[in-house]
């Protein structure tokens, strides 16, 4: 069995474990989730069930360090810019919790530690870890050097990810369900391209995602949080870069696109037509939840879409 392998099962029985042990803990902290108003009304029976669960994917990962005979600096950086996103997270439901501030870190605070934090990855990607400064088009052998411009480029990648990732944490299961089919991509990629090291995160990635499934599916007995949403959205933002797939990340991660647009769409369409509202509610998963679907219907919906775009990925890349 190889060290992946090792690594997928060892992220998912880390998970398993530290589940029994992680909930009653958040509980006794009373790190409960808060239901915003605002949502809809079937969601406020959620309230109090524990958040901050993401704390389970840095648990998951640890198995990196474990399993790489030498932690390459490639695999160093993602690590570390998974936790460090992970951690802008973590202070955000911290303040929301523990300071009972509703909206977490503001705006201005959050997209600023983001932006420093991607801006940081991109300039050690391009002068340390050999990314270079080109975008490959999928399906050609079209290759486009940017030169310096790649890096707000990388940037806008990694930030544009990370939001779209924590926009799409709104149901039981849904962005862990999700980030299944984006990280077995990622796993297939890189081990197709003789990446071993990255094929190690992937594997401990797609592994701490199942495990946390296990206590998120419908009815969900804990929470990612921000903690667990940025930190995926880290992840899979700092993999498209040092992978070079970052053209081809809208289609992997389509759903994160659809559900980002129809924020975009329901706030312009507000603004234009003076209070109108484009769908009944954003982002989408929502609207279909207003419509009568039961939430786990959309979930599932919303899985099979994944799986629709991953195999699609695939199919274009291999």
């Amino acid at each position: 069995m190889q060290d992946y392998h090792l690594a997928l099962f060892l992220a998912i029985a880390i998970c398993l474990f530290s589940g029994p042990v992680l909930i009653p803990f958040l509980h006794k902290l009373k790190f409960g989730q808060q239901i915003r108003n605002d949502g809809p009304k079937a969601h406020l029976k959620k309230a109090g069930t524990p958040t901050m669960g993401g704390i389970m994917f840095f648990l998951g990962l640890s198995v990196c360090f474990i399993f790489s005979e030498e932690l390459s600096s490639r695999l160093l950086v993602l690590l570390l810019v998974t936790f460090g996103f992970g951690l802008i997270g973590f202070f955000d439901d911290f303040i929301k919790i523990v300071m009972k501030r509703s909206l977490g870190l503001t705006a201005r605070e959050k997209i600023l530690g983001q932006l420093l934090l991607a801006g940081v990855f991109a300039y050690v990607a391009v002068t340390y870890l050999g990314r270079g400064t080109g975008i490959i088009f999928p399906g050609t052998a079209f290759h486009l050097d940017l030169g310096w411009l790649y890096l707000p480029f990388a940037i806008f990648v990694l930030v544009g990810t990370v939001n779209a990732i924590n926009l799409t944490d709104g149901l039981d299961g849904l962005a862990a369900g999700v980030m299944v089919f984006t990280a077995l991509v990622f796993l297939l990629l890189a081990n197709a391209w003789g990446l071993t090291d990255l094929r190690l995160f992937c594997a401990a990635l797609l592994g701490s995602c199942l495990g946390f499934l296990f206590f998120n599916l419908h009815p969900a007995r804990l929470f990612m949080g921000d903690t667990g949403s940025l930190a995926l959205g880290g992840a899979v933002g700092a993999l498209a870069v040092v992978m070079k797939m970052e053209l081809l990340l809208p289609l992997l991660g389509a759903v994160y696109v659809i559900d980002t647009l129809s924020v975009i769409l329901q706030v312009g369409y507000f603004r234009l037509t003076g209070g109108k509202r484009l769908f009944l509610m954003a982002p989408l998963h929502h609207h279909f939840e207003l419509l009568g679907w039961k939430e786990q219907k959309v979930v599932f919906f919303f899985w099979v879409a994944a799986a629709f775009f991953a195999i699609l990925t695939v199919l274009i890349v291999l």
